[in-house]
C-alpha cells in the first residue's frame, strides 16, 4: 500500500509538472488513472525480468535495462542509483566508526579494569 501511494504520489507530482509547462490540468481520477496503470505495467515488467534472470529480486540494472530506450530516464535513473549508493556507502562508514570507537571505548575501559584489578590484587 505505501508502495502505490508512493507510485500516486510521484505521478501527481509529475501532472503537475507537466501541467505547469503545457498549461493543461488533470483532474483527480485521471492522475489516479495514471497511477494505477503506472504501478501495474511495472509489476509485470519486474515479473517478466526475474522470471528471465531466474531471480526473485529486481535491482537497479534492472530498471536501467527496462529504461534504456528513453536516454532521459535512463540518465535519470543512473544518476539517482549512485547517488544512493554514495549515500549507502557514507552511512555504512558511518556505522564502522562508531563500532570502532565503540570498540576502542570498551578496550580502554577492559584496560582500566584490568589494571585496577591487578592493583587490588597487588595490594592484598
Amino acid at each position: 500500500q505505501r508502495l502505490k501511494a508512493a507510485v500516486h504520489y510521484a505521478v501527481g507530482c509529475l501532472c503537475q509538472e507537466v501541467a505547469e509547462d503545457k498549461d493543461v490540468q488533470f483532474s483527480k481520477q485521471t492522475i489516479a488513472a495514471i497511477a494505477e496503470i503506472t504501478f501495474r505495467q511495472c509489476g509485470v515488467f519486474f515479473l517478466i525480468l526475474c522470471r528471465h534472470a531466474k531471480r526473485s529480486t529486481v535491482n537497479t540494472e534492472d530498471v536501467k535495462l527496462l529504461a534504456r530506450r528513453s536516454n532521459s530516464l535512463l540518465k535519470y535513473i543512473t544518476q539517482k542509483s549512485e547517488e544512493l549508493a554514495s549515500s549507502n556507502m557514507e552511512q555504512k562508514e558511518k556505522k564502522k566508526k562508531k563500532c570502532n570507537a565503540a570498540k576502542k571505548g570498551r578496550t580502554s575501559g577492559e584496560q582500566e579494569a584490568a589494571v585496577t584489578e591487578s592493583e587490588d590484587s597487588n595490594m592484598a
